[in-house]
């Protein structure tokens, strides 16, 4: 559970005659849990209708002790189930009508089943989702989902059974839908995203032949760091053409 500070002065401290915290502030208590929160983070969530933090008259944001909570839940529905905001919101929305909303549960068993239980950490099989979690987690249906698979934006790695970032995936599509970008539109990310994904491999192909089991482990370490730093470049090459800097 996130914990207010319970006060301070200055630059990034509470309130003291309203106990509001600044943005900075809040950043300090959210990345115990979360390090790679960052305040573009924050204010994109709330460009998105996730927060509505008070501002001052000079503008400047102030987050309540249920804002910075509100924060934490959203940023744990991300992480851990992989949902995109589209799904969070409305969640958000039955909580606050005081509605039980089940979130989607991945199974890392890989049988597909919707109510099946993610398994113990002693393994490294990553997490699973079956085709009727995906679907309701998204809130699309079957021929949508097969447009996306035909032109190979999402697979299944087994029969029924996606890796849990298809949902992230899948909502990413749809939020670019109601741009009127098409699912035709999106192979040459695909394409793109397979190059990067095939350089990434080939530099840490080496380390996972390697002899030494520590080595071999490092290399999973090795990949997510080139993974983020090759979607942080992505994403600065794409505002650099764009001429614009997301929030």
């Amino acid at each position: 559970m996130l914990q207010t500070p319970s006060g301070g002065a200055g630059n990034g401290a509470a309130a003291a005659d309203t106990g509001r915290m600044s943005i900075g502030a809040v950043l300090g208590v959210l990345r115990e849990e979360f390090p790679d929160v960052t305040i573009s983070k924050i204010r994109f969530l709330e460009s998105e209708g996730l927060i509505e933090p008070q501002r001052t008259p000079s503008g400047y944001r102030k987050f309540s002790a249920r804002d910075v909570e509100r924060l934490g839940h959203v940023l744990r529905m991300q992480r851990d189930h992989y949902l995109p905001l589209k799904v969070i919101r409305e969640h958000l929305a039955a909580m606050e009508r005081g509605e039980a909303v089940r979130l989607p549960a991945l199974s890392r068993t890989g049988d597909g089943d919707a109510d099946a239980e993610p398994a113990g950490d002693d393994g490294p099989t990553a997490a699973r989702i079956g085709r009727g979690q995906l679907l309701a987690a998204v809130g699309v249906g079957e021929p949508e989902l097969a447009e996306w698979e035909s032109y190979g934006l999402l697979a299944p790695v087994e029969q029924g059974v996606y890796d849990a970032e298809a949902v992230t995936v899948a909502g990413l599509i749809t939020e670019l839908g109601r741009f009127g970008i098409e699912p035709r539109h999106l192979r040459a990310m695909k394409a793109a995203a397979d190059r990067e994904a095939g350089l990434v491999d080939q530099v840490v192909a080496p380390l996972r032949r390697h002899r030494n089991p520590q080595t071999r482990a490092h290399a999973e370490a090795r990949t997510k760091e080139l993974a983020g730093l090759a979607v942080r470049l992505h994403a600065a090459l794409v505002q650099s053409a764009l001429g614009v800097r997301l929030p």
